[in-house]
């Protein structure tokens, strides 16, 4: 017999999801350890985990895949075409319907007119505390998009209004969000994406404590630092809009000692996802206030699945002993706070959880 490990390694569905499939009567085991709970499969099983991932991949309902299992390994696959077809022809209704909605959406693009001011002027010339560059830059850095495809994202926003810069960076999946003191603006909003390697390359001239000098000429940058310099041209696109993303007062507050926190999500249980797919830690936040990371099968509805591997790298980029999470409902962010600078946050997007 296969364990449930060596099922998952085989089939493409991971042990969380063969773990759901069994408790929704989908694809039982063969056999269930009375002791430890273990799960054991027939081989033949694995040929139905395979066709399940399949399924799955190919977006077929729930109900329909039961139907599809009960009758694959029957004589008559009359039932399996019909259900394969029904479904094909919803996807292929589906993309249709999409193409006409986006053809429509394109089209507004195309005949909208510009009635914003352009945030980008010919020159600004300001100055801000090296250290506190630095520390802008490291809070938000981790959140960049490395996607081709966004190309509009693979870089930090410096939004400079007034006396202050403020520094983003989002992946659609997390954006983090810090800011900066300035001097020497003269107060009216710019804005310039600055690419990634730009912005290691101003990244690693902040080692000192004096003020180093940033300026915008067209579509150039430049950040001095004594002697030395880091240069490049900004990115030609338009950054969304953060501000309309920034988080509401989250309904559950907590503090956590980093630490501590991080050594049971690196130790704690997760979430295998299926095949590719990142692991997920599940967290609630008990009556006391504290964050406990829920083991598998745990149906609390207040529960938040969220990228493990973000939510290490957020609270590295947070840079402090002890942090504030705030959550909402389960499909609203999680945001990461620091106690002493609020100003500076990140947003993690929950992760839908098959159950």
């Amino acid at each position: 017999m296969r364990s449930i490990g060596e099922m998952a390694r085989d089939s493409g569905l991971g042990v969380s999801a063969l773990r759901f499939y069994d408790r929704a009567g989908v694809l039982v085991p063969a056999w269930v350890d009375p002791v430890s709970g273990y799960r054991w499969y027939e081989p033949e099983q694995l040929e139905e985990a395979r066709l399940l991932a399949c399924l799955r991949r190919a977006g077929m309902p729930l109900a329909d895949i039961r139907l599809v299992l009960a009758s694959w390994s029957g004589a008559d696959t009359d039932l399996v075409r019909k259900l394969l077809k029904a479904h094909l022809r919803r996807l292929e209704q589906g993309l249709s319907d999409a193409r006409s909605e986006f053809s429509a959406l394109r089209a507004l693009l195309d005949h909208r007119e510009n009635v914003m001011t352009s945030l980008r002027i010919a020159t600004v010339r300001l100055s801000v505390a090296a250290p506190e560059l630095a520390a802008v830059l490291d809070t938000v850095r981790f959140a960049a998009s490395t996607d081709p495809e966004l190309p509009m994202l693979g870089g930090v926003l410096f939004d400079i209004e007034g006396e202050s810069l403020h520094a983003v960076a989002t992946d659609r999946y997390r954006m983090a969000v810090a800011q900066a003191g300035i001097a020497g603006h003269d107060g009216s909003r710019v804005q310039v994406v600055v690419p990634t390697p730009l912005a290691d390359a101003m990244r690693a001239l902040l080692d000192g404590e004096g003020p180093v000098r940033f300026s915008l000429d067209g579509d150039r940058v430049t950040l001095q630092a004594g002697d030395r310099q880091a240069a490049g041209r900004c990115l030609d696109h338009d950054f969304p809009d953060y501000r309309r993303l920034l988080p509401q007062a989250g309904e559950r507050r907590t503090v956590v000692e980093v630490a501590a926190f991080r050594e049971a999500l690196e130790t704690g249980p997760v979430r295998s996802g299926e095949a590719g797919a990142h692991d997920l830690s599940v967290l609630r936040v008990e009556d006391g206030g504290a964050v406990t990371l829920c083991a598998d099968g745990d149906e609390d509805p207040n529960r938040v699945a969220v990228n493990r591997e973000f939510l290490l790298a957020a609270l590295a980029a947070g840079a402090r002993d002890r942090l504030i999470l705030e959550f909402g409902a389960p499909t609203a962010p999680v945001t990461i706070r620091r106690p002493d600078d609020e100003g500076a946050f990140s947003l993690l997007m929950p992760v839908r959880l098959e159950n």
